[in-house]
């Protein structure tokens, strides 16, 4: 018996799951809508994107206990979100989340995936790069306002 690291991982084995569905006979037809402009419209599930670009997905780490992958497809069943908006840069990903949303029987939200707003550097603004949250401006006498005229510089 091998000893396992802090390395190991539980995957979703793509190929795997797609025949599964499509042993089920629910492969074909599996989509999801997009309401933002940038990638407006109805996108269906590329079974060769998955395989040859997505690979197989990690879903928890022995060192974190679930993969954002996971978390965000679970969360958004378990709070009823009905419309999901997220960066342009994770959108290929929605694949993912179409993907298991469809293997676990979880209902399908729309989707709006945004450019990216970035600080006047060219940085994005993102908690994973320790950008300022919403609170700070807030709790430093940013009103909605002011907040929204920082934004639209952005853009």
């Amino acid at each position: 018996m091998s000893s396992r690291t802090d390395k190991d991982a539980i995957r979703l084995n793509i190929k795997r799951a797609l025949e599964y569905l499509g042993k089920q006979r629910r492969i074909h037809g599996i989509s999801f809508d997009e309401i933002g402009a940038t990638f407006k419209g109805n996108h269906q599930l590329d079974p060769e994107w998955l395989l040859s670009s997505a690979g197989d997905v990690v879903l928890a780490r022995k060192d974190v206990g679930t993969s954002y992958h996971l978390a965000v497809v679970v969360d958004d069943a378990d709070q009823q979100v009905t419309h999901v908006t997220r960066g342009e840069d994770i959108f290929d990903f929605t694949q993912v989340h179409r993907l298991l949303q469809e293997l676990l029987e979880l209902p399908v939200p729309m989707w709006n995936h945004h450019r990216i707003i970035s600080d006047s550097a060219g940085r994005r603004l993102a908690k994973r790069d320790h950008a300022r949250s919403l609170r700070t401006y807030r709790a430093s006498g940013c009103d909605p306002g002011s907040i929204l005229a920082i934004i639209q510089d952005c853009l």
